[in-house]
């Protein structure tokens, strides 16, 4: 199994930099939320985190980096995306919880 670019301890000082942020669970994951919105949690495969990035991010991430990005069938009408944390930094995981923060939905 190849090594992974993001681990967990990646991922929590990367999310501890950002304010406002909580870790928690979901679906028996670490999962971070703000002001109790779920904004990403490591999904069940632990090789992927799950985002919250909206439809026209998601949109756009799955057609630009799909060997990053993608989704599976329980995320299909959600605004929600899967990374691979192989091919995930720690720079691109900052900017997509900041997004996550600002989205609505």
């Amino acid at each position: 199994m190849a090594k992974r670019k993001l681990s967990l301890y990646a991922i929590r000082r990367t999310v501890a930099a950002l304010p406002g942020i909580e870790e928690g669970t979901s679906y028996g994951t670490p999962a971070w939320r703000c002001r109790g919105k779920l904004l990403a949690r490591l999904h069940q495969d632990g090789a992927s985190i799950v985002l919250k990035v909206g439809d026209a991010t998601r949109d756009h991430l799955l057609q630009a980096d799909p060997e990053t990005f993608f989704v599976t069938n329980h995320y299909i009408g959600y605004p929600m995306v899967l990374a691979r944390l192989d091919r995930l930094s720690a720079v691109d995981l900052k900017k997509l919880l900041l997004r996550a923060k600002e989205t609505k939905r």
